[in-house]
């Protein structure tokens, strides 16, 4: 019963991913729209730094205030129950 479940749920998945990528097409972004005025592209330093180094710096600080502002009281290791 496991396995049929599991097939059931691999084939939505496969479906909803397989009709989503028919329905969104890329093809289309080449054709401009009237009024469409697109500005300049990102350097490749530009995309990083707000792709790659932004994420990374926001999660840095995000996980800095929780560790700082931390104030539970319970450090110490659980010790092992014994078997």
């Amino acid at each position: 019963m496991d396995k049929k479940n599991a097939l059931r749920a691999g084939a939505l998945a496969a479906g909803t991913t397989l009709m989503m990528l028919l329905m969104s097409s890329p093809a289309l972004a080449l054709t401009r729209d009237d009024g469409d005025d697109p500005g300049q592209g990102l350097s490749v330093m530009e995309t990083l730094g707000q792709f790659v180094l932004a994420p990374i710096v926001l999660f840095a600080v995000i996980a800095g205030l929780v560790m700082v502002l931390d104030r539970s009281s319970d450090r110490q290791p659980k010790a092992k129950a014994k078997a």
